[in-house]
C-alpha cells in the first residue's frame, strides 16, 4: 500500500499526496530562492546600517498588500508598490543615518495603521487577513513561487551588476563619493532592489517576520566571518538553511512555519556569536 492508497481510504478515494508533495515542494523552492537572496542583500543592509529600514518598508508592504486584497487585485503587486513607494522615500530623503531613521519611524506607523484599516474593511476569508503578517509559505502556489523567481533574478543581476560600487558605498561612503562613485543613484537602485525582495519576502513569510530571512541571517555571518566573499556567501547559506529547515520542521509538526524559520535563524544567530566571542577571546590571548 503507498501513500495514495492511504489517502484513498483517509479521504474519501480522493488521491492527493502528489499534490501534497507539489506543494511543500514549491514551498521548499521558495524558502531556498528567498533565504539565497535574503541573506546576499541583507549583508549590505548590515554594511548600511539599515536593519530598521527593512521593518519600515516591509510596513508599507503589508499596507499595499491589504489594499490590494481589499479591491481583490493580486496582492503580489499590491505588496510590490507599496514597497517600492517605501524604498524610494527612504532612498531619496534619508540621505544620512539619523533622517533616515526618522523617515522610517514616520513611515512605519504610517503603513500599519494603513494596513490594519484595509483588513478591517475587508470582509473575506480571516487567514488571508492573518498570511499577511505572518505568511503562507506552506500553501505557495505556481503563480507566486512565478514572481517570486522572476524578481529573484532581477535583484540578483542588479546586485552583481553593482556589487563593486555597491560594496564600496556600503563601507566608506565620503570616499566612493570622493572616487566618484554615483552615491545618490547607488543608494537609490540599492532601496529599490530591497524593496522588491521585501515585498515577495512579506507575501511568503509575512510582514512581522521578514527580517529573520534578511537581516539575521547576514548578522550571523558578521559574526564568524569578514572577508568580502565569504560574508555574503555564509549568509545566504545561513538563509537557506533558516527558510528550508524551518519549512521541513513544519512540514513535520502542527505549527505555522514562521516559529520554525524564526527560531532556526535565532539559533544560528546564537551560534555564531558564541563562536565569535570565543575566536575574539583565544585572539585576545595570543
Amino acid at each position: 500500500m503507498n501513500w495514495n492508497d492511504i489517502a484513498e481510504l483517509m479521504f474519501g478515494g480522493v488521491p492527493f499526496y502528489g499534490e501534497i508533495v507539489g506543494l511543500v515542494w514549491m514551498s521548499i523552492v521558495a524558502g531556498a530562492v528567498l533565504g539565497l537572496v535574503g541573506g546576499l542583500i541583507g549583508t549590505f543592509v548590515m554594511q548600511r546600517d539599515m536593519a530598521f529600514a527593512v521593518h519600515g518598508i516591509s510596513e508599507l508592504s503589508f499596507a499595499g498588500a491589504a489594499a490590494a486584497l481589499l479591491i481583490g487585485a493580486d496582492v503580489v503587486t499590491g505588496s510590490i508598490v507599496g514597497s517600492v513607494i517605501a524604498a524610494a522615500i527612504i532612498g531619496l530623503m534619508g540621505a544620512k543615518a539619523r533622517e533616515r531613521n526618522s523617515v522610517i519611524g514616520v513611515l512605519m506607523p504610517f503603513g500599519l495603521g494603513l494596513g490594519v484599516l484595509f483588513l478591517s474593511l475587508y470582509d473575506g476569508r480571516s487567514a488571508n487577513r492573518f498570511s499577511l503578517l505572518t505568511g503562507q509559505i506552506v500553501s505557495v502556489q505556481s503563480p507566486q513561487l512565478a514572481s517570486l523567481l522572476i524578481i529573484s533574478v532581477i535583484v540578483l543581476i542588479g546586485l552583481l551588476l553593482m556589487w563593486r560600487p555597491l560594496r564600496f558605498d556600503s563601507l566608506d561612503p565620503q570616499s566612493a563619493a570622493a572616487r566618484g562613485v554615483p552615491t545618490t543613484a547607488v543608494s537609490l537602485v540599492f532601496m529599490v532592489l530591497l524593496g522588491l525582495i521585501v515585498a515577495v519576502a512579506v507575501h511568503i513569510v509575512g510582514a512581522l517576520l521578514v527580517m529573520a530571512l534578511i537581516v539575521t541571517p547576514a548578522a550571523a555571518a558578521m559574526r564568524v566571518a569578514t572577508g568580502p566573499i565569504a560574508v555574503p556567501v555564509l549568509a545566504a547559506t545561513f538563509g537557506i538553511v533558516s527558510a528550508v529547515g524551518g519549512i521541513l520542521l513544519a512540514v513535520m509538526g502542527t505549527l505555522p512555519v514562521s516559529p520554525y524559520i524564526t527560531t532556526v535563524s535565532f539559533v544560528i544567530y546564537i551560534a555564531c556569536r558564541i563562536i565569535g566571542a570565543r575566536r575574539d577571546r583565544v585572539t585576545r590571548l595570543l
